[in-house]
């Protein structure tokens, strides 16, 4: 085992995190990434981390949005989950993003939101927050990595700290084995892949570092 294995063991066993905020920060139009971003709060709330489950606000047009009963159907059944505010990553001392891959690119919802983020960048509000994204596509190589790696370029110009799963549990490589961030594929059926556990572990990881980080920070 080694050594980081070693602390993030010691933390689970020792600590229940309760002085850990995490965003999980989600948008989905048909449900995969609400699903895959639930997930991710059970998993560090499991772990006594204070956990907020927000979206990004829908900027589709309702024609757009009509022309397929799925989506529809899913912004009418999480119409009452509460809309990230720029409040909200300040709150938070760690992320988990999770947004589908449109062209090997994150949704364009949810970078629209990022990009209202400029303000909270240059008063240094973003820098040492811990981070770590999921995406989903409707093939096995459909762009979910391209995408997270995307959304960590973004984070490296915040000043945050990545904390990737890689493969630091062996649920990793039952869940198709992605060290950047969890990656789901898409089917009629929903998500085809076993990727639960891979979620939450995920999620315990990204607010075992944050806590990490914290502590380290309030120590100096």
């Amino acid at each position: 085992m080694g050594l980081f294995e070693k602390l993030f063991s010691s933390k689970k066993e020792n600590d229940n995190m309760s002085n850990v905020n995490l965003a999980v920060v989600y948008y989905s139009s048909t449900g995969s990434n609400y699903q895959m971003a639930k997930w991710a709060a059970e998993g560090a709330k499991a772990d006594g981390a204070n956990v907020k489950l927000l979206k990004v606000p829908e900027l589709a047009p309702k024609e757009a949005i009509a022309s397929n009963p799925a989506w529809e159907k899913h912004l009418e059944e999480t119409k009452d989950v509460p809309e990230v505010q720029l409040e909200d990553l300040e709150w938070a001392d760690g992320f988990v993003f999770s947004v589908p891959t449109r062209f090997g690119n994150p949704a364009s919802q949810f970078r629209q939101f990022i990009d209202t983020t400029g303000g909270l960048w240059a008063n240094g509000k973003l820098m040492n927050k811990v981070v770590s994204a999921m995406s989903s596509a409707s093939n096995s190589h459909g762009g979910q990595e391209a995408t997270v790696l995307s959304i960590y370029t973004t984070m490296f110009h915040w000043g945050a700290i990545v904390a990737a799963p890689g493969y630091t549990d062996p649920v990793q490589f039952t869940s198709g084995g992605n060290p950047y961030g969890v990656s789901a594929t898409v089917g009629e059926n929903g998500i085809q892949e076993d990727i639960e556990e891979a979620v939450k572990h995920q999620a315990r990881r990204t607010a075992s570092v944050a806590e990490m980080v914290k502590q380290g920070v309030t120590a100096q």
